[in-house]
């Protein structure tokens, strides 16, 4: 298997290692991983793209690659420069530091990788490893990733229906924050809403007087309604959310049937 890896926490974040080792067990020993990744850091982008500017690549090392760009950048400059040879079978982005659980979901370049990734006709996998007090002081916190990420990759390959029209399914995955003996099992789970917290600003002043925003995020150990991504991530449980690049809100059309004429 040929698998492209990409991230939004940049090409030297420890997550990116682990991702590589988890696309490596899955690529086989007469398989390819290649990494093509931000220079630096792109969290927070979504599916961003460098439409109004040029981006610049260096080839890092063989098979490795740095783009001056977003994650979405990223797998359009390996599907259309560094990979041109042969296109990937699979596309995994992450592991992210920290969740992409609920809302989280909607601002993350991570998840704007895989998107990208189905929008070009790959299947993609967003991957991302929970924060939280049983697993930020760990020597590896991202070892519930690791131990399981390969397998939880390999059964969503495995249950994957076969691709129709329209847009194509890529998956966002949660690791818990826990430790690997610790993972209470995988759920395919719906994304869930944090309820009274979003995203906000605190205002700063620089030494010379000049006024800066930080955005400040939402308390992450807040649980989504029960079976939901984050409340499932929270009990210990890798969730598995199917996605689609599809923002219509079909749920609402007989309610809405007045506004046609």
């Amino acid at each position: 298997m040929r698998i492209l890896i990409t991230n939004d926490d940049g090409i030297h974040a420890p997550g990116l290692k682990t991702l590589h080792a988890i696309a490596t067990a899955l690529a086989g020993p007469d398989g390819e991983v290649w990494t093509v990744a931000p220079a630096y850091e792109q969290s927070g982008v979504g599916h961003c793209i460098s439409y109004t500017k040029p981006m610049m690549v260096e080839n890092v090392s063989d098979r490795r690659f740095s783009v001056e760009g977003s994650p979405a950048d990223c797998v359009m400059a390996a599907l259309h420069d560094c990979m041109l040879d042969a296109r990937p079978d699979l596309v995994l982005s992450g592991v992210n530091r920290g969740n992409n659980a609920a809302e989280n979901t909607l601002y993350s370049g991570t998840i704007g990788g895989a998107m990208e990734a189905a929008l070009q006709g790959i299947p993609a996998v967003a991957l991302s490893q929970y924060y939280g007090p049983e697993n930020r002081d760990l020597d590896d916190p991202f070892e519930a990733a690791a131990s399981h990420g390969a397998d939880v990759i390999r059964r969503i390959l495995d249950a994957t229906p076969p691709h129709g029209s329209g847009y194509r399914l890529f998956y966002n995955v949660n690791f818990p924050p826990v430790a690997a003996a610790d993972v209470q099992g995988i759920r395919l789970a719906p994304q869930g809403m944090r309820r009274d917290t979003t995203f906000s600003t605190i205002p700063q002043l620089s030494p010379s007087g000049r006024r800066f925003l930080w955005i400040k995020g939402a308390d992450q150990q807040i649980p989504t309604d029960a079976g939901t991504d984050a409340a499932l991530n929270l009990d210990g449980y890798i969730t598995v959310t199917p996605m689609r690049a599809d923002l219509t809100a079909h749920d609402t059309f007989d309610a809405l049937k007045a506004i046609n004429t």
